[in-house]
Formats: C-alpha cells, structure tokens, sequence
C-alpha cells in the first residue's frame, strides 16, 4: 500500500504541469498552451505520425517518452527553444525531474529516469523520433497562428529553420512537408 501512496504523490504533484504556460497558443485559441496540454499532444502526433519515422520505432516506448519529457518544468518553468539561456534552465528542468521522480517507488524511478535520459541524449531510433515529434506542435501553433510566437520573441527564420531542422533526425518525410511550410510562411511574410 506505501507504494501506492508514493504513486499517488507522484501523480498529485504532476498536476503543477498543467499551471506551466508555453509560449504558443493553440490553434483557433487566444490563450496560451499549457505543457501538460503539449505532452498529451505530442503523445497524439507521435502515434499519428510513426509510419513516417526514419527508423523501425516502439511507439510504447516513444509515448512514454513525451509524457515524461516535460515533468521537469513544474520546477523550471517553459522557455522558448530559440532562448539563448537555455542551458541554465534545462539545468533546472534536470533537477526538478529527478526531485519529481523521487516521489515514485524505487523501480519506476530507475525506469523513467533511464527513459529519460534516453530521450534528453536522442542517441535511440525511439529517442530521435521522439525529439522530432515534440518540434512539431509549436510550430503548426505559429503556421496557423499568424506566427504569433515568432513575431513576439523576434525569432528569425534562421533561428526557426536551424532549431527545427533536427526533425530530419525522427523523420525526414514530415521535415520535408514542414520546411515548405516554414518556406510559405517566410514568403508571405509571416516568417523574418
């Protein structure tokens, strides 16, 4: 029964994901996308999209994966992928993925942190599939948002295309259709 409770602590605590505000709105919305909402999308892209993945891929394993990925914000907070500090806030997001952890059993510790890890290092077919997907969501927000995140941040299309060019790394077809989004999107203005 103590594990159970450790479960419930785990699961009670990741309820702060949902207060972690991104910096896109989704689609047809005037608000903003909080991360719990991300992971459950992206968990949904991932299976959309996995016959397109460069690799064989567990898509099990891959969706565990993008719901876990996150966890780390309910400490650190969100900060745009295009942010110069980066470095110092996935320094927070660590440790408050492994302080989250902590409240699990033992075992499943050592299981998501492996999981974890795998996916943060995007060294696996599982892994590198699983970074692509989670580049995706923000970037249809701002297609179809006007580019409502990249005119507020002034991100530039250089910024824009060299971050998101690593989905070629999960899978190269949905780069392609991607990049001729980004490519309309600079000729109409919307991208810089």
């Amino acid at each position: 029964m103590k594990k159970i409770q450790k479960i419930f602590d785990f699961i009670v605590e990741i309820e702060k994901l949902k207060g972690v505000y991104r910096k896109t709105k989704p689609v047809g919305l005037d608000r903003f996308e909080n991360s719990a909402e991300h992971s459950w999308h992206v968990s949904l892209c991932a299976l959309m999209l996995k016959e397109y993945a460069n690799e064989k891929i567990n898509i099990d394993r891959v969706i565990k994966m993008l719901l876990l990925h996150d966890l780390g914000e309910i400490d650190a907070g969100d900060t745009i992928v295009y942010d110069s500090h980066t470095i110092e806030v996935k320094e927070q997001e660590d440790a408050g993925f492994r302080r989250i952890l902590q409240l699990l059993p033992e075992e499943q510790q050592n299981d998501y942190l492996i999981l974890w890890e795998e996916f943060e290092n995007a060294q696996s077919s599982d892994a590198k599939y699983a970074k692509a997907i989670d580049r995706i969501p923000p970037l249809l927000h701002n297609l179809h948002g006007e580019g409502h995140s990249w005119k507020t941040h002034n991100i530039s299309k250089e910024q824009v295309f060299a971050v998101n060019s690593k989905i070629a790394n999960g899978s190269q077809k949905v780069w392609d259709v991607l990049k001729d989004k980004l490519d309309d999107a600079v000729d109409v203005g919307m991208l810089k």
